[in-house]
């Protein structure tokens, strides 16, 4: 009876463990996909840039419109002498009079200044800018939810190393309390001992505030609740690993390469191209306003005193109007100013945006040559570090060294582990962010 209560409170204290829900990176993308605001807002103007096509489209179509009217009129005579009505004498008269008419219109824009074939081009323009903006907006959610993740991770891996730190301080210091009894060992040692087992403490303290930060980051990005506990596996993934070992400036010979690379892919840089057009094709629209305008008109109509009547009065009218500018108090002028202005603006814009992705892509070709380096030396220094600290410890055991060389050689150790697990995940992190500034980052897979 006994041994089955205990497996039952085993099995209890359990069930928060096997509860909580694993958030693996490709989950944390596919959330933020779906459930990002930005992203679900420019999804939905999407509908409306398509819709400005279907109406420049609509354009170059005549309009056709139905319609109809009923009149009625009474008119009463009274008190103007006698009146003669088909030879009848009559003091008075009333009368009433019934109009009914229906009839079709259709009105066809024959030349408006080349304002329909412009405003075409430019939504056109703005549909595939959006779309390419959309596409932009996807990368970065892709690569900040990448990042927040990997900051997770990261801290997590730390966290064990400190944890792992903590227990080599707590039995290094059970070991220095019974050499103490021996007489082996000072009891200065214990005390320095105390005060390196304190400081781990303390440092473990501080991953895990680091560590919950970086969760509450990423949680509230991807729109979950802070409070739900999930689990994160720390193990390196084959993507990761290959990641590691890759020289990843194989494929490029220089720094022109990226560039070159990045201003054919970057759906942000394409998207200021189109907008670019598109304001040019905004130029043309106000310049339209100076040309004349010409179009065609045209109506069918049936008209009677009754409805079983209307048939026998029909007319059919077509027409031609022309309408010449000649003075609108500079308004054009101000409209045509306006779109220049506009439209250097974007150039201007699209300028500063290549600028701008050869900055990002010089920077993190250094930074990726500085951590590529920092990897394989902080790879070389875990190996050291750890033959140092197992001949500082094998020396003190035996009575030839100090504790305070041990208590050194740990503390390299420890740093050199920490420095490995950071440029690890810098280097992974940067090679995503490449992706993502060469504008190559693929988003499709988790969609």
């Amino acid at each position: 009876m006994r041994s089955i209560l205990i497996f039952l409170l085993s099995l209890t204290l359990m069930i928060p463990v096997f509860a909580q829900d694993e958030l693996t990176l490709a989950n944390a993308i596919e959330i933020a996909l779906h459930k990002n605001s930005s992203l679900q807002k420019s999804m939905n103007g999407i509908d409306g840039y398509e819709s400005n096509v279907l109406a420049a489209y609509g354009n170059f179509l005549p309009s056709l419109g139905a319609g109809g009217n009923f009149d009625w009129s009474k008119s009463d005579t009274k008190g103007f002498g006698t009146i003669l009505v088909n030879g009848i004498p009559l003091q008075s008269v009333s009368t009433q009079t019934r109009n009914y008419q229906w009839y079709l219109s259709s009105n066809l824009t024959l030349f408006d200044g080349l304002s329909n074939y412009a405003n075409l081009s430019q939504s056109k323009n703005d549909l595939k800018s959006a779309e390419f903006s959309l596409d932009r907006l996807k990368q970065d959610i892709v690569f900040q939810t990448t990042s927040l993740y990997y900051d997770v991770i990261n801290n997590q891996k730390l966290l064990k190393v400190k944890e792992d730190d903590l227990k080599w301080n707590e039995k290094n210091l059970e070991t220095i309390k019974e050499r103490n009894k021996l007489g082996a060992a000072t009891l200065a040692d214990v005390y320095q001992q105390e005060v390196a087992k304190g400081n781990a403490e303390l440092q473990i303290i501080n991953t895990k505030n680091l560590l919950e930060t970086a969760k509450n980051n990423l949680l509230f990005y991807l729109g979950l609740d802070v409070l739900t506990e999930y689990r994160f596996s720390d193990e390196l993934t084959d993507n990761e690993q290959s990641i590691l070992n890759s020289d990843l400036f194989e494929d490029y010979k220089n720094l022109t390469d990226f560039v070159e690379q990045a201003l054919s892919n970057r759906p942000d840089y394409k998207s200021a191209q189109l907008n670019l057009e598109s304001s040019l094709d905004g130029v043309t629209i106000a310049r339209s306003g100076h040309l004349p305008n010409l179009s065609a008109s045209g109506s069918y109509s049936w008209r009677g005193d009754n409805l079983s009547t209307i048939d026998n009065s029909k007319t059919l009218s077509f027409g031609l109007n022309l309408n010449i500018p000649i003075f609108s108090g500079w308004a054009i002028d101000n409209n045509v100013q306006y779109a220049k202005v506009n439209a250097k603006n974007k150039e201007i814009d699209l300028t500063d945006l290549q600028r701008n992705i050869k900055l990002q892509l010089n920077t993190t070709f250094l930074n990726l040559q500085a951590a590529q380096k920092g990897l394989k030396v902080s790879q070389s220094n875990v190996s050291a570090a750890n033959e140092n600290l197992k001949i500082e410890q094998e020396k003190y055991s035996l009575g030839s060294g100090k504790l305070l060389d041990v208590l050194i050689a740990n503390s390299n150790y420890t740093t050199a582990l920490t420095d490995l697990i950071n440029a690890q995940f810098n280097y992974i992190v940067l090679s995503e962010q490449l992706k993502y500034y060469l504008g190559i980052l693929d988003y499709s897979k988790f969609e």
